[in-house]
Formats: structure tokens, C-alpha cells, sequence
């Protein structure tokens, strides 16, 4: 085999066999200890599908709202607030104004395009131009649909809710933080 951009394969004994430590830090962290000098290590997820060494599933490092008492009780209160709030009843209604109709609009065009294929198969063999027939339109049509909604459902959360969904999440996060104490 032949050397790949001049490093050989395998174990030769010019290639170094560890890791150097950057900046006087070890390269890789001891079990249990975080790195906060590393920007693309996700505290969160470290140790996200391993298990200690005894074979126990390790324990999150975050704790759960629910276990925090009664501050975990009134932040949960303070969510219910804002979830009766006119503000949050807005954005729902904003949502529910453009998702409901283009859903059922859409759904409608599958169907209608499933059923004329099965029912109506010589509709569907029509040619167009050429080679193109009917179900080869409806079928690209069904692609350009697809985008198209996904398009206009972007911007009207865009125009429509996302400021004032903000808004709301900003809000929440200080009520949040002054019934947990101020604390980061």
C-alpha cells in the first residue's frame, strides 16, 4: 500500500503516539470534569448515552425543573400565567390562522392527486407535451407544493408571530428568573 499525502499507514515509529496538550491543558478531560475552555464542547450533551464505569446510566448533569421544590413549582406557575395571557393566545391564533387551512389544503391536493391516480388512470396517462403526461405534472406538482408551503409558512411565522413569540419568551425568562431568585 502506498503512502497517503506522505504519511505511511500503521504503526511506524516516527509517528507520534499521543496527543500534546494545548496551552498546558490535557487534551482529553477525566471522567466527571468539564472543559469551559473548549467552545465545541457541549457540556449538556457530554455523557449523553454513556454509561459509568459500573455499568449505571450516568446522571444528568442539569437538574430537571421538576425536581427543584417549590421554585420549580412557581416557574410552573408562571408558565400557566403566560399560557392564559392574551399575548400567548395571539401567537397560538396566528398559528392556528395559517396552519389549519394550509393543512387541510394541502392534504386535500395529496389525496385528490392519490385518488384521481387510482380511479382515473387514463386522465392521468393524457400526454401534455411530448412524453410529459398529466401525472408526471401532478406529481412535479406535488414537489413544488411541498416547497412553496414550506415557504410561506416561514414567512408568515416570520412576519407574523416570531416577534411577538419573542417578545413572549423574553418576558417569561424574567418572570422566570424573579421567582427563582434572580439567579443565572
Amino acid at each position: 500500500m502506498q503512502p497517503s499525502k506522505g504519511r505511511p499507514h500503521g504503526g511506524g515509529a516516527d509517528q507520534e503516539s499521543r496527543t500534546e496538550p494545548l496551552d498546558g491543558h490535557d487534551p482529553v478531560p477525566a471522567a466527571g470534569q468539564l472543559r469551559y475552555d473548549d467552545p465545541w464542547y457541549d457540556a449538556l450533551a457530554s455523557g449523553w448515552g454513556e454509561s459509568s464505569s459500573d455499568g449505571a446510566q450516568a446522571q444528568p448533569m442539569v437538574p430537571s425543573a421538576r425536581t427543584q421544590g417549590e421554585t420549580g413549582a412557581a416557574a410552573a406557575d408562571v408558565y400557566l400565567e403566560v399560557q392564559r395571557s392574551a399575548a400567548f393566545q395571539e401567537v397560538r391564533r396566528r398559528y392556528r390562522k395559517f396552519v389549519v387551512p394550509a393543512s387541510v389544503a394541502f392534504f386535500a391536493w395529496y389525496v385528490g392527486y392519490v385518488v384521481t391516480a387510482t380511479t382515473a388512470p387514463e386522465l392521468m396517462a393524457r400526454p401534455v407535451a411530448g412524453a410529459v403526461n398529466v401525472a408526471m405534472v401532478a406529481g412535479l406538482g406535488q414537489f413544488l407544493s411541498t416547497f412553496l408551503l414550506t415557504w410561506a409558512y416561514a414567512r408568515h411565522a416570520r412576519l407574523r408571530r416570531d416577534r411577538a413569540a419573542l417578545e413572549l419568551r423574553w418576558d417569561t425568562q424574567e418572570l422566570t428568573r424573579g421567582v427563582s431568585g434572580g439567579g443565572s
